[in-house]
């Protein structure tokens, strides 16, 4: 945040170590989707945030000595203090403990580097309706046309930061609720996706469906993954990358990706399916996901 304003008192935030910024900003394409920044080393998480109160701010989040210290341009209030403070908090999980995880990946050459690289970290969005939204757009397109999508409904849609309005923060469900199915299809280039968002922004605008619950829901894994598949718009694949990002491993987010890497790893490069990649990985129980997750593929990886 060199050159801009920030709040003179920073919020300092523990981390259950062991605890490395890069390593979460690393683990998920999220950071590469609008209103995230950071730079080439991903030294730093830089964000566009819409706070409770409706005041945009300019938040940034830098690890120091195994500490998160988050900074806002403008003083902030404390009520927004302990708001920013939980959201990056939860973005960053601050508070998980892997040392289960690490236990096991200390046995697979694979995953014997995470511990000391402090690996597992997934990043999220401040919100799971971000998350979902995010999600849903990486459906049936290249990488590329998720960044397009995202990027077009934070500028199109989310509120601008006052000192800079041409960057937004993303966009609530009441201000994407208010928008229709057609806008969201051709002006923000959702495609078939329009109807699922609208319909998601509208549940949750209305408070018919309270998303947000479901990040401390005691429940079990399958029953949450119930809640997840009844959303429109949410299947096999995005229900298990939203497990992960609360936290369950479970299940794993099968893609055509996965079952490339599943394919060169094991099969030669011979076709394989959704069984093939499950059972590659079944050893690892509530942890397969995250194993599937952190492996280390490279020496197999396609060209």
């Amino acid at each position: 945040m060199t050159g801009r304003e920030v709040n003179l008192e920073p919020l300092t935030l523990s981390a259950v170590l062991p605890f490395s910024l890069s390593s979460v900003l690393r683990s998920h394409g999220w950071i590469q989707l609008a209103p995230c920044d950071t730079d080439e080393t991903h030294s730093f998480l830089g964000r566009v945030e819409r706070l409770g109160s409706g005041r945009v701010v300019e938040m940034l989040a830098r690890e120091v000595d195994g500490s998160v210290l988050v900074e806002a341009a403008g003083a902030l209030s404390e009520s927004e203090r302990v708001e920013l403070g939980c959201k990056v908090g939860w973005m960053l999980g601050l508070d998980q403990d892997l040392t289960s995880f690490y236990a096991l990946a200390r046995q697979e050459p694979k995953l014997a580097q995470m511990e000391g690289k402090a690996q597992g970290r997934i990043l999220r969005s401040p919100t799971l309706f971000e998350d979902t939204v995010k999600t849903i757009l990486t459906t049936n397109t290249a990488w590329s046309g998720t960044i397009r999508m995202v990027g077009n409904l934070v500028s199109g849609f989310g509120s601008p930061l006052p000192r800079d309005p041409s960057r937004h923060a993303f966009p609530t469900p009441g201000q994407l609720a208010r928008t229709d199915e057609e806008t969201l299809r051709a002006h923000a280039g959702l495609g078939y996706r329009a109807p699922y968002v609208l319909q998601l922004a509208q549940e949750v605008a209305e408070l018919t469906l309270d998303l947000e619950s479901l990040k401390a829901a005691d429940i079990p894994t399958a029953e949450l993954r119930k809640r997840l598949l009844a959303i429109k718009g949410v299947g096999d694949y995005a229900a298990a990358n939203l497990l992960m990002i609360l936290g369950r491993y479970d299940y794993i987010p099968v893609d055509s990706w996965a079952l490339k890497m599943v394919s060169h790893e094991w099969y030669d490069g011979e076709p394989v399916g959704r069984g093939e990649v499950e059972q590659a990985f079944e050893r690892w129980g509530e942890w397969q996901g995250l194993a599937f997750w952190c492996w280390d593929w490279s020496h197999k990886s396609p060209g």
